[in-house]
């Protein structure tokens, strides 16, 4: 077996901004792995919150022995950008190597489309309730937030689209007391969803407060053992893949969250197809989709996700799976 990582680098249309700081272009690694003249692929994001680098990542990948499979995986690193690129590099190959498609082999119902989120990067409320114009007609609305100073944003953005559903991501840049001041004000403005309103490390906060929408764990929910912290504190999870390491561990993350009483969200970082395909798989039935990923992109893969008026479809198998 054969491991490449390559690095690629994606141009976004527009500058995208969020609480930590903002992007013009999304830096992913490409894994190709082959075996018996096949060749399966995936696609990863490292992300700094989580001390991922390219290099690291990349070192990760390339320290693997030249044999394993999907469960040996589990055992040679962990959750996270790394693992999920070669898993679901391993799903794609043994999906041509079979000749059927990675749903098939999961044992999973043929996927349809799904409705997703398109995202509003964090600005001032005046460009914001610009964007919101712009995508008006858009369904679900995602809005980047994460400062003090965010209540004249999400009026903005409402005023700018008055009949979209709107869901809020804050990436942790709330306080307790920030959140418990806006908090009051998210029903009237027909917001359906907080994501991480609050730090990983005070988190505890959530315990007892009140949540007029449904609170959704991010960063603070990787993997399945992650489940255990979030009881009291969330109403939902987000399921990106770079997080759980692979469409393996997002699958079986999935089914355990449900078990234990969350409604599901499934997310993305800011990638190509490639790193979408997988996941549309995993968004079947979700409470949310958020796999915009490509929409925010102004160049993307060779046979690239299709998105129309009834959301992001699975993947054609010339990309993916």
């Amino acid at each position: 077996m054969q491991i490449t990582v390559t690095r690629d680098v994606f141009r976004l249309a527009e500058v995208f901004t969020i609480s930590r700081g903002s992007r013009t272009e999304a830096q992913v690694l490409t894994v190709r792995i082959t075996d018996g003249g096949v060749t399966g692929w995936g696609e990863c994001v490292p992300y700094a919150r989580y001390d991922e680098t390219l290099d690291s990542v990349t070192a990760e990948i390339e320290a693997l022995p030249e044999t394993f499979d999907r469960e040996a995986l589990y055992d040679l690193l962990p959750a996270g950008a790394a693992r999920n690129a070669v898993d679901c590099a391993l799903w794609d190959l043994a999906a041509k190597q079979a000749g059927k498609r990675v749903w098939e082999l999961a044992g999973l119902a043929a996927p349809g489309p799904e409705i997703t989120a398109y995202t509003l990067s964090l600005d001032t409320p005046a460009k914001m309730r610009a964007q919101a114009a712009k995508h008006a007609h858009r369904p679900l609305l995602k809005i980047k937030l994460g400062t003090p100073d965010d209540m004249p944003r999400l009026e903005a953005v409402r005023a700018g689209a008055p009949n979209a559903e709107i869901i809020i991501d804050a990436n942790e840049g709330w306080s307790a007391e920030v959140y418990a001041d806006l908090a009051p004000h998210l029903l009237r403005l027909g917001v359906t969803l907080v994501e991480q309103p609050l730090p990983a490390s005070e988190d505890e906060a959530l315990i007892g407060m009140d949540r007029p929408v449904p609170v959704c764990a991010d960063e603070s929910c990787h993997d399945r053992s992650s489940l255990p912290a979030l009881k009291g504190k969330y109403d939902m999870v987000n399921i990106k893949l770079d997080k759980t390491g692979g469409l393996t561990e997002a699958l079986r993350l999935r089914d355990e969250a449900r078990d234990q009483g969350y409604d599901i969200m499934v997310g993305c970082m800011v990638g190509s197809s490639l790193a979408m395909a997988p996941a549309t798989l995993v968004a079947q039935g979700a409470r949310v989709t958020d796999l915009d990923g490509p929409l925010l992109l102004a160049e993307d893969r060779d046979h690239a996700l299709c998105f129309d008026a009834a959301g992001v479809h699975p993947p054609d198998a010339n990309l993916w799976g």
